[in-house]
């Protein structure tokens, strides 16, 4: 039976590899939650896939390590134009997820100094 401490979030996670992507989704999966993975990869329907990401899910976190700069800038613009909420994060494993969804994510919270907001804000 999944641990549930809040309302079950559908999450947008924009970079890192496939395979982090897959364990993580796992993870958020054991919580109730639903974890949607994009690699960064703007090629082809990378676009559409992005766009597709951050319009199903309740949160989009953007990895900046294992990342292209397109991607983390196009998954801002289209997370603030869907009025969504994304955090920036340099990496995300298992211990951070658990800290974002262990989270409501109000505008005062305190992000960890890894982490920062980009709700309300204008993308560049």
């Amino acid at each position: 039976m999944p641990e549930q401490n809040h309302a079950a979030r559908s999450i947008g996670v924009v970079g890192g590899h496939d395979r982090s992507g897959r364990q993580l989704a796992q993870f958020a999966k054991t919580r109730g939650h639903r974890l949607h993975h994009h690699t960064g990869n703007m090629a082809g329907t990378g676009e559409r896939d992005l766009q597709t990401l951050v319009e199903r899910s309740d949160l989009v976190v953007v990895i900046t390590d294992v990342n292209s700069h397109a991607a983390v800038k196009r998954a801002r613009v289209l997370a603030l134009a869907a009025a969504r909420p994304c955090v920036l994060v340099r990496r995300l494993g298992i211990a951070a997820l658990r800290a974002l969804l262990e989270e409501s994510l109000p505008a005062e919270t305190e992000l960890p100094a890894h982490c920062s907001r980009v709700e309300k804000t204008r993308a560049a």
